[in-house]
């Protein structure tokens, strides 16, 4: 019977096929590799792309996760709200009981659904625009970021007035030049650290 130190050992022959003294220990290589591991790179790519395509998500793609994320965030901070609304106004109305739990529901379900819709619709909005302006300008950069958030603002206030759609325009646009800004902090990183002089 025949160790896995043995100098008859066939699977040795994938390590040069020299032999080594008994009692030393020799790598075991299994029969289903019949190549050297050591040509297997460290790093393998995480996803595999058809060629000549994209190596990142595209607006329509991002979509879909931004309108629910916005969706489950507005109905947890409209929760939230209804929550506290609705446990003052129970307190200050003197309600105890099952009264109150249907109340707290209410308040809790009513703002949670309206909240949840204003984050959904504005999202919905926002990435309406920024999957046209990708396919119109042919690339995703800041630029689409800001126009598409600055068109969402002024669209989703058109209807309330001339005023509170210019609000909303500008308020999107702040929004979204912060976020281009903060994305944009490598860029700018290296443009404070550049010297004219040394060059």
């Amino acid at each position: 019977m025949s160790s896995m130190n043995d100098s008859s050992d066939i699977y040795a022959q994938n390590y040069g096929g020299s032999a080594t003294a008994p009692g030393n220990f020799r790598p075991f290589a299994s029969p289903y590799l019949n190549y050297d591991p050591g040509y297997i790179p460290a790093t393998q790519p995480e996803f595999i792309f058809l060629e000549g395509a994209n190596k990142q998500r595209g607006r329509f793609e991002l979509a879909f996760g931004q309108i629910g994320a916005s969706c489950m965030v507005g109905a947890g901070l409209g929760g939230a709200s209804g929550f506290y609304n609705g446990l003052k106004a129970t307190t200050m109305a003197g309600q105890t009981g099952k009264l109150r739990r249907t109340q707290m529901i209410n308040h809790i379900m009513k703002k949670g659904s309206a909240t949840a819709n204003t984050f959904g619709s504005v999202a919905v909005i926002y990435s309406g625009f920024g999957v046209i302006l990708q396919l119109v300008r042919g690339t995703d950069d800041d630029l689409n970021t800001v126009i598409a958030a600055t068109a969402t603002g002024l669209l989703y206030k058109s209807s309330a007035g001339l005023r509170k759609c210019g609000m909303g325009g500008a308020i999107g646009f702040g929004v979204s030049a912060l976020f281009a800004l903060w994305n944009s902090r490598d860029k700018l990183s290296g443009l404070q650290q550049f010297n004219p002089a040394q060059r």
